[in-house]
């Protein structure tokens, strides 16, 4: 029975299970990935599935468009989301949990759903899909992924350090500069990660807010699987691979940044 206590007692055991998760939904699948995107319809090592990418315009064209507009919208959700977790961060601010269920409350929604209601609201309202809906689809749906990053690092702030700058002679706009924004910047670098890389790689809202007439680089991914044949499964991987390749350097890269400035 003391073996037995024992065992179940032993944290590394407990690991198994997540262990079992990684391998089969994690690593299998990036594995997946890359055997097929460096193999041909036949199974022989190729590179021309990359090839193919790096010599059609319209796939660096729609690459190219899908980084504008993720850099567009991760902009305004800075710019939105930044206010809002300064204002719920204060110390004087009375009421921060209400105003950060509200921010949670649409997420308890489906974003597809989301997504078709705000088609809804455009039709609504006589509003043309394109890409002004794209971006305002984008914003609705990410924004709170810019602001609570943010928040969780100004929650967290010392507050001893303004007022040490306050009695330092500092002036608001001072403490801001000096303070608050450097001391806030892994969370908004956190923030950035967490909304650019899914607008880049997202395909469903495009087609839905668009009708399907401006795609992203997501939706070159999902239509090389959703087309058939192998030979477009291969270059679905690369593609996938490309992206996978981006999303891991701008982590690495970020967290080195992130534990600079902590």
């Amino acid at each position: 029975m003391s073996n037995w206590k024992l065992k179940i007692q032993s944290r590394d055991k407990w690991a198994w299970p997540y262990t079992i998760f990684l391998i089969c939904l994690v690593v299998l699948p990036l594995v997946l990935i890359g055997v097929y995107a460096f193999t041909d319809s036949t199974g022989e090592f190729t590179l021309l599935n990359f090839a193919s990418f790096f010599t059609k315009s319209t796939a660096i064209n729609t690459f190219i468009y899908s980084i504008g507009i993720a850099l567009i919208t991760t902009i305004i959700c800075l710019l939105l989301g930044y206010p809002a977790a300064y204002i719920m961060a204060m110390a004087d601010f009375k009421t921060p949990h209400v105003i950060a269920m509200l921010f949670i409350l649409p997420m308890w929604i489906n974003f597809l759903l989301r997504t078709i209601a705000t088609v809804e609201l455009f039709g609504m309202f006589g509003l043309p899909l394109g890409e002004g809906a794209l971006i305002f689809g984008m914003v609705y749906d990410f924004l709170p992924f810019m602001i609570y990053p943010i928040y969780n690092t100004l929650q967290k702030m010392d507050t001893n350090l303004i007022e040490a700058a306050h009695d330092l002679g500092a002036n608001r706009i001072q403490v801001f500069t000096k303070v608050t924004l450097p001391l806030s910047m892994p969370g908004i670098y956190s923030g950035i990660i967490m909304v650019f890389m899914p607008t880049v790689s997202t395909f469903a809202i495009a087609e839905l807010l668009t009708h399907n007439k401006i795609p992203l680089f997501g939706s070159l991914i999902q239509r090389s699987f959703g087309e058939g044949g192998i030979a477009m499964w291969n270059y679905g991987a690369a593609l996938s691979l490309i992206m996978l390749v981006i999303i891991g350097l701008t982590s690495f890269f970020g967290g080195d940044k992130e534990d600079i400035n902590r």
